[in-house]
């Protein structure tokens, strides 16, 4: 029981740590490569605070901003790029990150954080938690795409140039991208790191962020089912197929190239085609 506890939490984190990227690639179209930058900056932040004395409570919320702020400040920075030289600003901003928790002694340096406190919830009661997080993550980002501002970033994915023809602020749409979609990385690095209490920089390098964007796409690029599916599947696939943890690189860099290749539209795209071509077939009969 204690296993399949631990495997639904990470499948919770990384349901909320894919839908966090899908905010600013699948909703905004802005491509990010050093997404486990934000993961790492709420995982530090909250293991730093907790050390310190601050209840896990406090803690959480004080991560997500801590994240979001910096997303905010990349945000600007990015303003002014799109596309190819978007993803290697992102990128850059990865790196930094590792450069700065690695040489740093106050963040652990190479050693990482240990001992992080415990939340003082319990296995099954921190589960739960993660889960319901992961849940009201979907439903916020449902909300989103449902709402003016996910038409707005619909129409700043499909044509920057043409939203901001028809009035539309797309620099502010953006830095809300980002900041939303970073704020909910930092919160599910806060839950990562006070479920396996122990943090280094390697836990969050580029790696990581290929693995969320593979999540990502694998789902269906825009969709909250699909990226919400492919994380819980590409989360659970290795943990109980043991061998495929070893080959896990491998793995997910041949999903990416497949998906790419021959559906673009990840799984949320495979069905709404295969619900067509069935509902085709049932009215030709």
């Amino acid at each position: 029981m204690i296993y399949e506890i631990s495997v639904l939490t990470a499948v919770g984190i990384s349901v909320i740590l894919a839908l966090s990227l899908n905010l600013i690639t699948g909703f905004c179209g802005q491509i990010s490569l050093g997404h486990a930058a934000f993961l790492g900056i709420g995982a530090y932040s909250a293991a730093l605070m907790t050390k310190a004395g601050l209840p896990f409570a406090l803690a959480l919320p004080a991560a997500a901003l801590s994240a979001g702020l910096v997303g905010l400040v990349v945000g600007l920075a990015a303003l002014r790029v799109r596309h190819d030289f978007l993803a290697i600003t992102t990128m850059g901003v990865g790196f930094l990150f590792l450069g700065i928790t690695r040489q740093q002694e106050a963040l652990g340096g190479e050693l990482g954080i240990s001992a992080i406190p415990d939340p003082g919830l319990g296995a099954a009661g921190y589960m739960a938690l993660v889960l319901a997080l992961a849940a009201l993550t979907a439903v916020f980002s449902w909300y989103v795409k449902r709402s003016w501002m996910g038409f707005v970033f619909e129409a700043i994915a499909d044509d920057e140039d043409t939203a901001r023809l028809i009035g539309q602020d797309v620099a502010r749409y953006k830095l809300a991208a980002f900041a939303m979609g970073t704020a909910l990385g930092g919160m599910a690095g806060a839950l990562y790191a006070h479920d396996i209490k122990f943090i280094t920089p390697d836990s969050f390098g580029f790696v990581e962020s290929i693995t969320v964007l593979t999540m990502v796409a694998v789902g269906g690029i825009g969709s909250v089912w699909g990226v919400t599916l492919a994380a819980a599947m590409l989360t659970i696939l290795p943990l109980w197929v043991q061998f495929l943890d070893d080959y896990k690189l491998l793995l997910y860099g041949g999903l990416l190239f497949l998906v790419m290749r021959f559906s673009p539209g990840g799984l949320a795209g495979l069905l709404a085609t295969s619900l067509q071509e069935w509902r085709r077939g049932g009215k030709s009969r």
